[in-house]
């Protein structure tokens, strides 16, 4: 079973998330940064959730944390926030791809649970050109 690890301190998201995946996936969360990096270094989940704004240690340090260790470079990342796009946010998430970013207050559930689907879905097409 594929495995999903959330970071985020709103327990009633977390709730709210795990109730939904829990069926299909092993979900795994994290109330700061700090421990999600830790269990992201451990358990290597094929999909992060991950809140920008928490205590401890906030997404985006946790991120470029995760980005210098081995499994991190590649792990796939959804960055979930309050926050609107900014060009800040948005020049730091194309600097650690694969990174998706969803505004919570602008997505809804099931959006971000095709999206979550699609990335760990065993048929996702490599969008990477294939040399002949």
């Amino acid at each position: 079973m594929k495995k999903i690890l959330i970071v985020e301190d709103e327990l009633a998201y977390v709730k709210l998330l795990r109730d939904k995946l829990k069926d299909t996936y092993d979900v795994l969360d994290a109330p700061n940064g700090k421990l999600g990096l830790e269990m992201a270094k451990k358990h290597h989940p094929d999909l992060i959730l991950l809140d920008n704004i928490m205590p401890e240690m906030d997404g985006m340090t946790m991120l470029n944390e995760l980005r210098k260790d081995e499994y991190g470079k590649s792990a796939k990342v959804i960055i979930l926030t309050n926050l609107e796009v900014n060009s800040t946010i948005i020049m730091q998430t194309v600097k650690t791809q694969p990174v998706y970013y969803f505004v919570k207050s602008d997505t809804n559930l099931s959006g971000l649970l095709e999206k979550i689907n699609e990335l760990l879905s065993e048929k996702q097409i490599d969008s990477q050109p294939k040399n002949a």
